[in-house]
């Protein structure tokens, strides 16, 4: 097969919260007909993302195309979970015309976009694109800055800082794997700031990628696919700060001591923790948010998000939190066949205290 013949798949990375899901949500609203197959990576012990999906209820994009992969972030489990998905994926008689894949926040793109070059998969399969997900307001908050020496600085100030936070590193190495950079919630923000944004993500790269500017994920499928980069073959050159470690270990103390690297072959997501928490359905939907606001500042959750259940109401009422910016939105009927059952995933840097994190929401949500 040549790589004209080949099945075109687009990864999606990007931070928690970024907007990944609401992306693709618009590119199979403008998919055109296009069948899309999805591989869905959620972190955490909850779905969510596949089941928003599966509501969108597109056409293009049927229940028996997307695929979740929830054993753990998809560049710790390539060989055992993304490989076999792929190749079954491959062997369907209905083929797709575009794979999509959305990794967890947690993923690192290289391992991910290595695997394209497996002998299961590299005859088939070519990797159209690499699209990372920005979220503009945290980058303009701060909340993860390229500038690393700044970064040491402010950490060095503060005593209760005894490690160093891999939060900066991924948000870089989602950059660097990059063939288009999306810088979302472009409308949080004001045009100086967003410039700014922009100019912080270009100093770290060191070719040509295209930024575009977006709110809310609304950008077409035309814009998404099609990008032809063919990024499998070149993924070497755009090296995470894991692989580089590892090669200056290795530099320095030689092959022989490969299992004496520090952080292994595997990269480390000891740095976060997730829960699923379960609750009754609520009286109300009107004040979840406000009420949510408080417990996750209070917490220093990262990411919040799941469905919640509302006495008389036929919907789901979606819960997704970025910090203290909450959405809600109701997005389908429950089905006959499903418990009516409100569950929240809390993902959040290791040391999260479950118990007052469930005890504080019971309050807030009572």
């Amino acid at each position: 097969m040549n790589e004209t013949q080949k099945i075109p798949a687009t990864v999606i990375t990007g931070f928690l919260g970024a907007g990944k899901t609401t992306l693709i949500r618009n590119l199979l609203q403008t998919a055109n007909g296009r069948r899309i197959a999805l591989i869905i990576n959620e972190f955490g012990d909850l779905g969510v993302d596949g089941e928003v999906l599966k509501g969108c209820g597109e056409e293009t994009c049927s229940e028996d195309d997307i695929v979740e992969l929830t054993n753990g972030c998809i560049c710790c489990t390539v060989a055992d979970d993304f490989v076999p998905t792929m190749t079954a994926l491959l062997e369907r008689d209905r083929k797709p015309d575009h794979i999509v894949i959305e990794t967890s926040g947690l993923a690192l793109p290289q391992p991910l976009v290595s695997a394209f070059n497996w002998p299961e998969i590299r005859e088939r399969v070519t990797v159209d694109g690499v699209v990372t997900v920005v979220d503009s307001r945290a980058v303009a908050d701060g909340r993860f800055a390229s500038d690393i020496d700044r970064v040491n600085a402010q950490r060095a100030e503060d005593e209760a800082l005894d490690h160093e936070s891999p939060l900066e590193e991924l948000f870089e190495d989602q950059i660097t794997c990059a063939d288009m950079i999306i810088l979302n919630k472009a409308d949080l923000v004001d045009e100086a700031a967003l410039d700014g944004v922009q100019s912080q993500v270009e100093s770290g790269i060191k070719r040509a990628v295209k930024v575009v500017r977006a709110a809310n994920g609304s950008l077409p499928a035309s814009v998404l696919l099609g990008l032809g980069s063919a990024t499998e073959l070149e993924v070497h050159n755009r090296r995470s700060h894991h692989e580089l470690e590892h090669e200056a270990f290795q530099a320095e103390h030689g092959d022989d001591a490969e299992h004496g690297h520090p952080h292994g072959h595997d990269h480390d997501h000891d740095e976060f923790e997730s829960f699923v928490f379960e609750l009754p359905e609520l009286a109300d939907h009107r004040g979840v948010a406000d009420a949510l606001k408080p417990v996750i500042e209070a917490h220093d959750v990262l990411r919040l998000k799941g469905f919640l259940a509302i006495a008389g109401k036929p919907m789901r009422l979606v819960v997704q939190a970025v910090g203290n910016r909450i959405d809600t939105h109701f997005d389908r009927e429950w089905r006959a066949d499903e418990a009516r059952a409100s569950r929240l995933v809390v993902i959040g840097l290791e040391g999260l205290d479950r118990q007052a994190i469930e005890t504080a929401l019971t309050a807030a949500l009572a």
